[in-house]
């Protein structure tokens, strides 16, 4: 893992991260533990492109069992958590 502690990040700016950030995400390290996490705005981009195509992709499986008529309708919220909790049995 690629750290630095916040306070070297306090001390000396962005420019502690510099030479760091090339070899991959840097976890800031505050009170001993992993607190934040410093991208690249190439990295940041790649992220949000994979959340947003997984994000389509559920979308589409979701339809894809309502055509198939894989689902179940509820009267209730009530209805819904029975059926869960049977299910989970």
């Amino acid at each position: 893992m690629n750290t630095i502690p916040a306070q070297e990040l306090k001390r000396r700016g962005i420019a502690a991260v510099d030479g760091l950030i090339e070899a991959g995400d840097v976890h800031v390290i505050r009170n001993n533990r992993p607190e934040y996490v410093i991208l690249s705005e190439e990295r940041y981009r790649e992220l949000v492109a994979e959340a947003e195509e997984a994000y389509v992709a559920r979308v589409k499986a979701s339809l894809e069992d309502v055509k198939a008529g894989r689902v179940r309708k509820f009267a209730s919220a009530d209805e819904l958590l029975q059926a869960l909790d049977a299910d989970g049995e």
